[in-house]
């Protein structure tokens, strides 16, 4: 936790400096590099004490509207949510027990998506949970062939 030192000082200026002392460029590059992990792990490995994951998904959104790639940058968070909610994958079974779980994943991921992107998540949610992927399935990144047909690169 960082218990409000994230929020001190020029966090923004802070954030971009812990990401090129680790040799990135950008942000961008520095969560695709770790694409599982979540926005808190990112904090955490950029500054436990000081950067927050909600600094980490604001300057990732900051950067993907500027390269215009916003919708991988959803894909991207939902690869995260995923991962963090299943980390052995897809469920096998969707009983009742593993839609809830499934629904809690999905409402995260939507919860990290930028309002010009919330219909057509809610739409690819809607559709993972009428036609589920096969048991086991687990994107490692935002390029992930299934996740690209439910949310193509059109930008909203």
């Amino acid at each position: 936790m960082t218990n409000g030192h994230s929020w001190k000082g020029n966090w923004n200026a802070r954030l971009y400096e812990r990401v090129r002392e680790r040799g990135f460029d950008s942000l961008t590059a520095f969560a695709e590099a770790r694409p599982t992990a979540s926005l808190v792990e990112l904090a955490q490995e950029l500054g436990a004490d000081d950067i927050a994951g909600v600094q980490v998904f604001s300057g990732l959104v900051a950067e993907a509207v500027r390269s215009k790639q916003l919708t991988r940058l959803v894909r991207g968070q939902f690869v995260r949510e995923l991962h963090a909610c299943f980390p052995n994958g897809w469920p096998s079974v969707l009983d009742d027990d593993a839609r809830m779980e499934v629904s809690i994943a999905l409402g995260h991921w939507f919860a990290h998506t930028p309002e010009t992107h919330k219909e057509r998540v809610d739409r690819a949610g809607d559709a993972l949970l009428a036609h589920p992927p096969p048991p086991g399935w687990q994107p490692l990144g935002p390029d992930d062939e299934l996740l690209r047909t439910l949310l193509p690169d059109e930008e909203a």
